[in-house]
């Protein structure tokens, strides 16, 4: 008995010496030991992903496309300069992919007016009244000191019988 015991105060000195203690194990009697710690998975390999099922869905590359706005509702657009554009018509999937930047639709607005749609061109007659209102209140106190630039009142004369002749 007192070789057993010897041996069993030996085995807990090594392990205490090798593992820093008995509870330092993570399992209990029987388990296997992990062989390596698994690397976590990055973007690199979301993107390989994407890759296969964009092609399982036979998307295909669309070249020559400059620019790419996306309307949002609250009136910013999301603005991509020469992105990459796929798409898979049949399964009604787009992937547009690049650098982009949210801009407000006043940033974009000379150059976007064809692109606009119903509810962007009602936003944008709101937003242009809104501003007509706000410049009309300085530009009706300048235009009190110069009468000399005021149309006169129409005296009198009916176009549309004039028109008819």
């Amino acid at each position: 008995m007192a070789e057993a015991d010897a041996m069993a105060a030996a085995r807990a000195k090594m392990i205490a010496k090798r593992f820093g203690g008995a509870t330092a194990s993570t399992g209990g009697k029987g388990t296997v030991r992990r062989k390596k710690k698994v690397a976590q998975k990055g973007a690199a390999q979301s993107d390989a992903k994407l890759g296969t099922t964009l092609k399982k869905l036979g998307a295909t590359n669309i070249p020559g496309i400059e620019e790419v706005n996306l309307f949002k509702e609250d009136g910013n657009v999301i603005h991509f300069v020469n992105p990459k554009v796929q798409a898979a018509i049949a399964a009604n999937t787009y992937v547009i992919s690049g650098p982009s930047d949210t801009k407000p639709l006043q940033d974009l607005l000379p150059s976007i007016v064809s692109q606009l749609g119903m509810d962007n061109l009602s936003q944008l007659q709101s937003m242009a009244a809104a501003g007509a209102a706000g410049a009309a209140a300085p530009a009706a106190a300048a235009d009190d000191d110069d009468d000399d630039d005021d149309v006169p009142d129409l005296v009198e004369g009916n176009f549309e019988e004039v028109s008819e002749k």
